[in-house]
């Protein structure tokens, strides 16, 4: 328990810091795991999904959830995977 009033309002702070951090890094790996699903099962609509995939991991980037340098390479990896589809 924080003892100073604005170490309290710093705890609220993190806290809900933390519940939106979450929301956009769930939605990141949920729409990279659906892609590479679609992947695996050469299903051409992995390539319909991906501006939304490669939107996520940006906004994850820029909101600090994760670095810039892991949202790029995981979003050139899941490109190589959608390339090779035919």
């Amino acid at each position: 328990m924080p003892n100073k009033k604005s170490a309290e309002k710093e705890l609220r702070k993190t806290k809900k810091r933390t519940i939106d951090n979450k929301k956009v890094s769930a939605n990141a790996k949920a729409l990279v795991k659906n892609s590479l699903k679609k992947v695996a099962a050469n299903d051409n609509s992995a390539k319909e999904d991906m501006p939304k995939t490669v939107k996520a991991l940006d906004k994850a980037a820029k909101k600090g959830v994760m670095t810039k340098k892991t949202a790029s390479r995981k979003k050139s990896r899941l490109m190589k995977k959608v390339n090779k589809i035919k």
